[in-house]
């Protein structure tokens, strides 16, 4: 038998190889375009489609008599609530008012801002929100410079400055006591001492949740087990009249500060069971592989242990975070008026009695607490895709 010569034989002019990038194509019809978005996302399957229909006729059935009411119909202007009522024959009298009463919010704006604070002093209010947004912005931009700074002016420096341009009574400036705080600000001055405290507290409590030292971790359960199994409400009256009675007589025991220790505990069981739950899905190997290295414990945890079960957990401390902000209304309860609670309040103005005005102002209400909380979540799910390198 002879032998077979199997080496390919290439010539000079190799006419099967390309020299140069193809051009970019149009997908093929039906697999790109609005069609193929429509078909894949809307009418996959019948009970896909069915769906898809009812909520189409759903939102034709609810937009527009909303948008009517909101905008089409609604009262722009006035001085009371003769603006958010219809005129009848015989004069004016109180009707059914087809659309909102803006000039209630517009009259009351300042107060759903700022409560009570003296009107002169409102420009400490105002400077500390600019030095807020001014530390807090560089501090969400992953490529700002100066990180560390930035993070130790924000979460150490900023809360002092806050704490003596708002209160006062130094450096030239009046006092301002907190029962006339109310408004936006306590809301806002809730939700950050609350995010600020709890954040590092759930963190350590978690870790101790996982101590293998039985007293820290049998305080650590004791402590997240006992608030998490009680109401906010009952925190937070549990701080405002049952706290100052363990106090010494004639003991000033602030009421917002009663409230930001009861928030701010509260919130620090749920978080640390949220960062347990990080904890509890890093591989045994990463802690292995960090003993084998020589480090110590709170090394381990800091450089390895740490940063990546924070990542997993993002989606929940953020959610616990958006609770917390909403559930600052419940200050309402012991006489604080937060934003929800200074609207409600303004209810009883006779000068704005109308039957829109209540709508109107929790719609208002709505869309601020809406805002914060839609901001937070999307700013989540732009650091989760940032920081899911793990399978890229």
């Amino acid at each position: 038998m002879a032998n077979l010569d199997l080496t390919p034989r290439l010539g000079p002019d190799l006419n099967f190889v390309r020299k140069e990038m193809a051009a970019a194509e149009r997908p093929p019809i039906g697999v790109g375009g609005l069609t193929h978005w429509l078909r894949t996302n809307l009418f996959a399957t019948p009970t896909d489609a069915a769906l898809s229909i009812l909520a189409i006729l759903a939102l034709v059935w609810f937009l527009p008599p909303m948008f009517d009411w909101l905008f089409i119909n609604a009262a722009w202007t006035g001085s009371d609530r003769t603006a958010c009522i219809t005129v009848a024959q015989g004069g004016l009298q109180p009707a059914n008012w087809s659309g909102a009463c803006w000039p209630f919010i517009h009259a009351k704006f300042e107060q759903f801002i700022y409560g009570r604070y003296p009107m002169e002093e409102r420009w400490r209010v105002n400077l500390t929100a600019a030095l807020f947004v001014l530390l807090l912005v560089p501090l969400l931009i992953p490529r700002a410079p100066y990180k560390k700074l930035n993070a130790l002016l924000f979460f150490v420096a900023f809360p002092v400055v806050a704490f003596f341009l708002l209160v006062g009574g130094s450096l030239d400036l009046s006092y301002v006591e907190t029962p006339l705080w109310g408004g936006l600000l306590v809301t806002l001055v809730l939700a950050f001492v609350g995010i600020v405290v709890s954040l590092p507290l759930g963190i350590i409590l978690a870790m101790g949740r996982r101590s293998k030292l039985p007293v820290i971790k049998l305080l650590s359960v004791i402590f997240i087990e006992t608030v998490r199994g009680v109401p906010l409400v009952t925190v937070l009256f549990m701080a405002s009249v049952m706290l100052p009675l363990f106090l010494p007589p004639g003991t000033n025991f602030d009421k917002l500060l009663r409230a930001l220790i009861g928030v701010a505990l509260f919130e620090t069981a749920y978080l640390a069971e949220v960062v347990r739950g990080g904890l509890q899905a890093i591989p045994k190997g990463q802690f292995e592989g960090a003993d084998s290295l020589g480090l110590s414990y709170w090394q381990k945890m800091r450089l390895i242990i740490l940063p990546q079960a924070l990542k997993l957990v993002i989606p929940g401390i953020v959610n616990s975070f958006i609770s917390l902000f909403k559930d600052t209304s419940l200050v309402y309860i012991i006489g604080m008026f937060d934003l929800l609670g200074i609207v409600r309040q303004n209810f009883s103005d006779t000068n704005w009695a109308s039957p829109e005005t209540p709508a109107t102002g929790l719609i208002f209400a709505g869309f601020v607490f809406w805002i914060f909380c839609f901001g937070m979540s999307r700013y989540s799910i732009f650091m989760e895709r940032r920081l899911d390198t793990s399978h890229k």
